[in-house]
């Protein structure tokens, strides 16, 4: 009997115990991932004007309440009008090391490997220092005002220059391809950028065309027709525009002051910073470099033929007339 009591109270204990670790398991199984559900910096509320939460920053005080009864006002827009692209010239591991670690930045990385992974470096509320002395159609310093993308890419590497051969008499550069795979990490992205601040297609842009005199990236083999052609992003010209430009190149006064003075205003008309000095000066051929590398990849030389002028022109009307 005394044993048999001992035996039953053990039952007990083991059952309460079992029931006990029962009831951790099934609560452990229960509950889901941990989310933070509070804004911690920022605050939900209501825009009154689409009728949808959005998350706003706004003071809080402890002794005023903050009312947003007539949030939001109607004058006002993004701060964000450009999405500018880069290369880091860099291998994968250095350009994280010196995007987050040194005096440079920019919002996003996306590498050059095969994870589906974007690197989120700024905030997007924030001003990354990825674009520098920069200028785009009368707005300096870009930084304030746009979202970068550095993609992990090496850039170029400068040939040597070959004694007695015509074609390799001065050294250039040889520019590196971007993968497909890295692209369409780039293009989600993008448009996912582009919708959400509604930047305009003349403002998706190179880090090339707003700092020319200086800048090189993401270069030639970057794929803008590609981006425009299967996801809509940034601007392009229509073929039928340029033909008809092609017909009315003034080759005989290409080399004119008066034509000189026309293309640098075109350029300036586009966007570019471009001095009007009407002639082909070295910051004017660096413009025409970066116009290229943009539209025109084929040939990048700074120098305006039928081609380049007949694109230009073609952008002109389409965007800005």
């Amino acid at each position: 009997m005394f044993q048999q009591t001992i035996n039953l109270k053990k039952v007990k204990k083991l059952s309460v115990i079992s029931i006990f670790i029962v009831f951790i398991l099934s609560s452990c199984a229960s509950q889901p991932p941990q989310v933070i559900k509070e804004v911690i910096r920022d605050t939900v509320i209501i825009n009154k004007i689409t009728e949808r939460y959005e998350s706003a920053r706004i003071a809080k005080l402890d002794k005023y309440k903050m009312s947003t009864t007539h949030y939001p006002a109607k004058g006002q827009d993004e701060r964000v009008r450009f999405l500018i692209f880069h290369y880091t010239a860099l291998d994968n591991e250095t350009s994280i090391r010196v995007l987050t670690q040194q005096e440079v930045s920019s919002h996003y990385l996306v590498p050059n490997d095969y994870s589906d992974s974007i690197y989120v470096l700024v905030d997007e509320t924030k001003r990354s220092w990825h674009a520098g002395a920069s200028y785009w159609k009368n707005i300096n310093n870009i930084n304030f005002s746009s979202i970068g993308i550095e993609i992990v890419n090496l850039g170029y590497t400068t040939t040597t220059p070959v004694s007695g051969n015509p074609d390799m008499a001065t050294a250039s550069r040889v520019f590196y391809d971007y993968p497909k795979h890295q692209m369409d990490k780039v293009a989600e992205l993008a448009r996912d950028i582009i919708d959400r601040y509604q930047i305009e297609p003349v403002n998706v842009l190179a880090h090339s065309d707003i700092a020319p005199q200086r800048k090189h990236d993401p270069g030639p083999k970057f794929p803008w027709k590609r981006l425009y052609d299967e996801y809509n992003i940034g601007a392009w010209y229509e073929e039928v525009h340029k033909n008809m430009y092609l017909s009315k190149f003034p080759y005989l006064e290409k080399d004119s002051t008066t034509f000189i003075l026309s293309v640098q205003q075109d350029l300036e008309k586009y966007g570019y910073e471009v001095p009007k000095t009407g002639i082909w000066d070295e910051r004017t051929q660096k413009v025409i470099t970066a116009f290229q590398y943009h539209f025109r990849p084929e040939n990048y030389d700074g120098i305006i033929d039928a081609e380049t002028w007949a694109i230009l022109k073609a952008l002109i009307l389409r965007y800005r007339s």
